[in-house]
């Protein structure tokens, strides 16, 4: 999506290990134009699918899951990273790794807020090796929901995840796909 590689050319920053640092536009500071135009697009990639609910997991990928959502006409779910008092009543649960931030978490949703008769796209703002994906699929596969597809804005094709998922045959559409040239600078696979 040209509109997102642009903004990544201007804004985004390319640290040590490979993490790509876009929080003055997509998930510190937001840029609500963008997303906005980010989840349009996501509503058009995944018209057909019969979306009921969209999963993300806490926090980068709630605004973006919002305003997505509001394409659709659905529900966002999050998946919350730590145990609250206000998560009442049964839960699922995964673990998963953050690659940014080096932990494991154990994430949470009320089971509630997801049923076998929900067709469950999830949405978020980055994938690298897809941990917060696998969790959330679990997620989705405990409930007995149906996995329609998996929205990210920006897919890290120098790390495995996006291969991992398409090699499983499920419905992965990216924005943008970031490689890095021989200089470690960004670049986007065609």
């Amino acid at each position: 999506m040209k509109i997102l590689e642009d903004r990544i050319m201007s804004d985004g920053v390319v640290k040590d290990g490979g993490i790509i640092k876009v929080d003055s536009f997509l998930n510190h500071q937001m840029d609500i134009s963008l997303i906005n135009e980010l989840g349009r697009e996501f509503r058009r990639r995944f018209a057909g699918d019969g979306v009921t609910k969209i999963l993300t997991i806490e926090a980068s990928g709630i605004g973006i899951a919002c305003i997505t959502a509001q394409y659709f006409g659905v529900p966002v779910v999050f998946a919350k990273k730590c145990d609250s008092k206000n998560l009442d009543g049964d839960v699922y649960t995964s673990e998963v790794t953050s690659y940014t931030k080096g932990k494991d978490y154990t994430i949470r949703v009320a089971k509630k807020f997801l049923s076998p008769d929900d067709k469950i796209l999830i949405i978020d703002d980055f994938l690298a090796k897809g941990k917060a994906f696998f969790g959330l699929k679990d997620i989705v596969q405990q409930a007995g929901a149906t996995l329609c597809g998996v929205g990210i804005c920006i897919e890290k094709g120098f790390q495995d995840g996006g291969k991992l998922i398409r090699s499983m045959g499920i419905h992965l559409e990216s924005l943008a796909i970031i490689e890095l040239d021989e200089d470690g600078g960004i670049k986007f696979a065609k």
